[in-house]
This record gives structure tokens, sequence and C-alpha cells, in this order.
């Protein structure tokens, strides 16, 4: 296992040596620890590695250009799990402990994050989620250390079909038209069939489901069945390699590209690029915006690429890039607030559960860290660690994305009721109580 002190660029997992690192602040320093479990290697690597650059950039920058974060040095390092969930609980055990302890993690994975939720209730240390998960975390109260923020993959999905429903002309014009749910056959892509079930049934559309093989790079059978199915639309629910496969086998079965919604992990110039003409049309959901026209990414080329360190200049301003960016401007709000609330500058897990809590992402705090503008604001509390948020629909042009979208949210009567439901399993299952948040 190859365990990276900022690591600012795709090393291969076989680089167990950190030249491009930053050594620790001596013991003495008030520090943040702030380890990343990132996948650089393996099917995945295509999300993963400018996912990964957007975070330990993000850090680098705010070490060089303010010290760290209220006069405390961020450490941050990178374990490499290849998308594997029992390498990313590894990850997770052989970390938590180090430089004081870990604050928070982000896995980008569901697998490891259903993994990881009885852990870090136990070992009182936060996970981030943004956009990917559990579904039902939102509830603070029942998953009291996990933090979706923004909003979740059920979340989504009816945004995904509010959007069909107005190019159709309305909600009551979908009833009999056919969805196909192309999902990736592991824990994140299934996360996607029961709030696509609950809404077949609700809305009247036929729902047909198509897993495909994990990694995902052998699809064609899959889209024989597709092409005799003829249906309206087709949702994508994948990840890494699977995302480019499938746009090219739509192109060849003549599926036309303006029908086919990826979900925002199958929205990146990684699946795009790859995938050449066949991807003009696509669209996509995505919540985070892209382009370097934003102070934050300003700070990173002046900061860290100007001084000839970082590793992923050419995804300045892509879509993962800039959501790994975010994901830490809220991680840096959330500690700004706990370290306001408790006058310290190195912050407990426990203090900034608090502050993740008591988070207010408005205009000011956006502004404050050079973020306005990249993503919805959000307000988190005990009991709701989603704290709002919204997202569009983007196409894709054969050079970058434009939104093509009004602002969508959620449908709350359908996602809240299912959380509810499903939380109140999780607590049965584990013989535990949800916590007070009076």
């Amino acid at each position: 296992m190859s365990l990276k002190k900022f690591v600012l660029g795709a090393l291969g997992a076989a680089v167990l040596a950190a030249p491009f690192a930053v050594s620790a602040p001596a013991l003495a320093e008030d520090t943040l620890y702030l380890p990343k479990l990132v996948y650089r290697t393996g099917p995945f690597a295509p999300g993963g590695i400018p996912t990964a650059n957007g975070a330990v950039d993000y850090w680098a920058m705010i070490n060089e250009r303010d010290g760290g974060v209220g006069g405390a040095k961020v450490i941050v390092e990178e374990c490499e799990f290849g998308y594997n969930t029992d390498r990313g609980v590894e990850c997770y055990e052989r970390t938590k402990k180090k430089h004081g302890g870990a604050l928070v993690y982000q896995p980008y994975s569901t697998g490891v994050t259903y993994a990881l939720a009885d852990r870090s209730r136990a070992d009182k240390i936060n996970i981030m989620t943004m956009g990917y998960g559990r579904s039902d975390a939102g509830l603070g109260d029942v998953f009291p250390w996990v933090f979706p923020l923004m909003t979740n993959y059920w979340g989504q999905a009816t945004g995904i079909f509010k959007y069909m429903a107005s190019q159709e002309g309305g909600v009551d014009k979908m009833k009999e038209k056919t969805i196909a749910l192309v999902y990736l056959d592991i824990a994140y892509g299934k996360e996607s069939l029961p709030i696509f079930r609950t809404m077949s049934e609700k809305f009247g559309f036929k729902l047909k489901e198509y897993p495909v093989t994990f990694p995902g790079i052998e699809q064609k059978a899959t889209w024989l069945q597709i092409r005799r199915a003829k249906p309206d639309y087709i949702v994508m629910w994948g990840w890494g390699v699977m995302n480019q496969s499938a746009i090219k086998e739509a192109a060849n079965i003549k599926f036309p590209a303006d029908h086919f919604i990826g979900n925002w992990w199958s929205g990146a110039e990684q699946d795009t690029i790859p995938a050449g003409k066949a991807a003009i049309g696509y669209k996509s959901a995505a919540f985070s915006a892209t382009g370097v026209d934003f102070p934050v990414i300003q700070d990173i080329k002046k900061y860290v690429y100007d001084k000839g360190q970082g590793k992923g200049k050419e995804n300045l301003g892509q879509a993962l890039y800039n959501r790994g960016v975010m994901t830490q401007s809220l991680i840096h709000a959330g500690i700004l607030t706990a370290q306001e609330k408790f006058g310290v500058k190195a912050i407990s897990a426990e203090q900034l559960r608090w502050g993740f809590e008591n988070l207010d992402m408005n205009d000011a705090m956006a502004t404050k860290l050079g973020v306005k503008g990249l993503a919805p604001n959000i307000k988190p509390s005990c009991k709701d660690h989603i704290g709002g948020g919204s997202f569009y629909i983007q196409q894709w042009d054969g050079k970058k994305w434009n939104k093509i979208s009004d602002t969508l949210t959620p449908m709350d009567d359908l996602i809240l009721p299912a959380m509810q439901d499903s939380a109140a399993k999780y607590l049965k299952e584990k013989g535990i109580e949800a916590v007070s948040c009076s």
C-alpha cells in the first residue's frame, strides 16, 4: 500500500517515495491532518486522478498562500486503494490515528463509504461524501459522522427525471415512456435502483434496467438489448472507463445523444474526449461548474503551478478537478467555522463535525474562499447533513460542457420518506439509536 505525503501528481502505485512531498511540520506546530483515499491506478483512474489533483492542489495552495488555515498547517497524505473496498478500508485504518488523528475522509467510493459508516461512528471521524455514497446518510441524527452535502443520488435521479419531463411537456407526458437505466453493477450503480423503481410506479413510465459488469469496458451485448428495447431516454450511472465505452456504444446503435443523460459521475471530460464525435450532444447532471475563471483556480495556478509544483495542470478547470477543489473548500469552511467556535487552531474531528453542522456556505463565505459560482450555497445542520443544494443538466459540444437547463432540485416528497425508511432499517439492523439534535 503506497502512502504519500502531499503527492501533487498522478504518480504510479509503484512509486513508494514522495519526491513531490512537503515535509510534515514539526510536532510542536499546530496542524490539521487530512488524509486522502485515492485511486490513481486501475479502471477508475480516469476519474480518480483529476479528483485527487484538485484536492491536493487546493491544500498546496492554501499552505503556500496562507500558511495553512487559521494558523495551522495542513498535512495531506494520499493512500492509493485502486477503488478496491478492502484496500480502501485498510487505508482508513492505517492513517486514522496519524498526526494527532484524521479530521475527515472523502472515499469517492460508495462501497468504501458503506464500509466506513459504522467505523466512523465508533471512531468519531467525519466522512464527507459530497454527491455520492449512502443516500440515507443525509439524516444526520442517524449518520452523525457522514456528510453527503449538496444532494444525494436519489435526489439527483428525481432531478434528472424532472428534466426529461420538461423536455416532453410535463410529468404527465412521461406516462408510457420507456427509460433505460444503464448502471455499473456494484454498490454505487445499485444505489440508483430504488428511487427509479419508485418513480416508475408513481409516474407510469416503463423502466428497463441494464447492469454493466465491473469495470464496464465490454458492453456490446448490453447495447444490443437496449437497441431492441427502443427506449425514449437512457440514464447512465457509470464511472471510469464504463462511461466512454457506453457513449461509443450508444452512437453505434444510433441512439440520439441528446436523449442520453449521465449522472454527475458520468459527465466529465475524461468521459467525452476519448469518445470523440460520439459524445457530441451527450448530456449529464452537474452540481459544480467547469472553467478556470474562479479566484480559487487562479490562485492554484499562481501559488502551485507557477512555482513548478503540481502534476495535473491539464486538469485545471475540468469538471472533476473543480469538483475536487469545491469539496476541499467545504472542508476549509468547516474548519474555519470550528476554529472560530472553539478558539483553537488544531481542531479535533469532533469539533470539525460541529463546524460542518453549523456551516453556512453563503455568498460571503464562498467569496472569501474564491469559490462563488462554483457550486450552490448550502447550510447543513445536525439533522440535515445535505443542507440544500441544487444541480443542472449540461451538454457536451465536442470541446466543452455547456449548461442547458434551469436549476433542478430533488423531489423531496419522494426522497425524504425513502431516506427515513432506509435509515430506520439501518438503526434496527445495527441495534443502535439516533443521536439527539436538541
